[in-house]
């Protein structure tokens, strides 16, 4: 684990599945037959190294006996399955109003299916392990919440032009990826827009970033590099960053525009 405070959940739950499991007189390789799990994950997850699934802990809960007490970990061990930067990103999405973000590179986290994400993920070096990779895709997922909650938030995107037509994890993963795009688009809290990469002037040219507009009026940014992220919260440095991202809006295209632009995009790709 990347992080103490999920580990410390981890080890937590691992403890008490193996204090249910003695006091029920079960080795691990019979706890694991009668809830459908190896020996081998049983052990790991006691000792707080693998993350259970809900399964894990509904079934193993029923064989112990344990009257609920561990399908109750279940909220908690599914906070601790995503890395603390998500866990942080996705709390900070959840109280935000107003969300804007410029995304140059790829489609941005939050409008990106999970077979995408999954493309990026695999293809990231020193290479992820497989458990790794579905830990990253399924944090990436969980923050789509954003897009259901009421109060609704007014959440707009900037796509680099390049970002619609490089087909990272193959043609067929891209055009998903496309529709899914024009799908979240019509949504009437969302703008999604495009930059044209013939655009002469581009107020984008530092990078990727996103602001968002806190319930308590703050505004805050985040930016992104090669090895690190980064929130801004000086006032002055997040002036920056809005003033830069209402240049980036108006110069990009209009969602009407960018919408029709998805779909000829698509066309071009059949």
């Amino acid at each position: 684990m990347e992080d103490e405070e999920a580990a410390a959940v981890l080890r937590a739950v691992g403890r008490q599945i193996k204090m249910w499991r003695e006091s029920a007189g079960l080795r691990q390789a019979e706890l694991g037959a009668a809830i459908g799990y190896g020996e081998e994950m049983v052990s790991s997850v006691e000792r707080g190294r693998r993350v259970p699934k809900a399964d894990f802990l509904d079934k193993a809960d029923e064989v112990l006996g344990a009257g609920g007490k561990l399908s109750t970990m279940k909220e908690d061990v599914e906070r601790a399955r995503y890395p603390k930067k998500v866990r942080d990103l996705a709390k900070l999405e959840d109280e935000a109003v107003d969300l804007g973000a410029y995304a140059g590179h790829h489609i941005h986290g939050l409008l990106q299916t999970a077979d995408y994400a999954r493309a990026l993920y695999a293809m990231r070096r020193p290479a992820f392990a497989e458990e790794e990779i579905d830990r990253y895709v399924s944090a990436r997922m969980a923050r789509k919440t954003v897009f259901d909650r009421v109060p609704r938030a007014q959440l707009t995107f900037v796509q680099e032009e390049v970002t619609l037509r490089r087909p990272l994890g193959g043609r067929m993963v891209l055009r998903q990826q496309l529709e899914h795009l024009l799908d979240i688009g019509r949504l009437r809290h969302v703008e999604i827009q495009v930059m044209p990469t013939d655009r002469e002037d581009h107020a984008g040219m530092d990078g990727s970033l996103r602001l968002l507009k806190l319930k308590d009026g703050k505004t805050l940014g985040h930016v992104e590099a090669q090895l690190h992220s980064r929130l801004v919260s000086d006032p002055r440095d997040v002036q920056i960053l809005e003033m830069r991202y209402g240049m980036i809006r108006a110069q990009a295209l209009s969602p009407r525009e960018s919408m029709a632009f998805i779909e000829k995009v698509m066309g071009e790709e059949t």
